[in-house]
């Protein structure tokens, strides 16, 4: 009993000390899964503290899995090579935790993003368990795509609603 005692109170410490997001000089960096239709991959994301309530950073994304029948659907030929496999994005964050004060380990942050494949917008979310530990998800979403004619089947990903969900680190 008195070894569950000793862990609430470690861990309610280290909760109360945690916070998602902590302004100018903040550092975050994510590692997670990405789920849209037709593919599933890897997500990467390094975000920088530039004021209290903004961020700027890089995101990306590869497709390590690609639907496999519409690769043989000879009407939509998913040809994915590595260029429609991988995307690379700049991204700006506007930080709504301190504003909306659920809890210091919430975060709530949307932003715009300018990428390989089209200009976007996220809505993600962070909850920290400790000081350098907690989880991640995004939801993003393409404002512009940069190709204004039909997409090929390949092309279509990364022009997608997609969902990023994972872990997220303090550095």
């Amino acid at each position: 009993m008195k070894n569950l005692v000793l862990l609430l109170s470690i861990l309610s410490i280290s909760f109360v000390n945690s916070q998602a997001y902590t302004g100018k000089n903040d550092n975050k960096f994510q590692v997670g899964a990405n789920f849209q239709e037709n593919g599933s991959g890897l997500n990467l994301s390094y975000d920088f503290g530039i004021g209290e309530n903004i961020s700027v950073g890089l995101s990306g994304t590869y497709l390590l899995g690609v639907d496999d029948a519409l690769k043989n659907n000879a009407n939509d030929d998913l040809d994915a090579e590595f260029d429609n496999r991988f995307d690379v994005r700049a991204r700006f964050n506007a930080h709504l935790g301190n504003v909306i004060n659920i809890d210091d380990n919430f975060d709530l942050y949307p932003g715009l993003s300018l990428g390989l494949k089209n200009f976007g917008g996220h809505l993600g979310a962070r909850y920290f368990f400790t000081d350098g530990f907690g989880v991640y998800t995004e939801l993003n979403v393409p404002f512009a795509k940069y190709k204004s004619e039909s997409l090929t089947p390949a092309e279509t990903l990364h022009n997608q609603f997609t969902i990023n969900i994972g872990a997220s680190f303090n550095l």
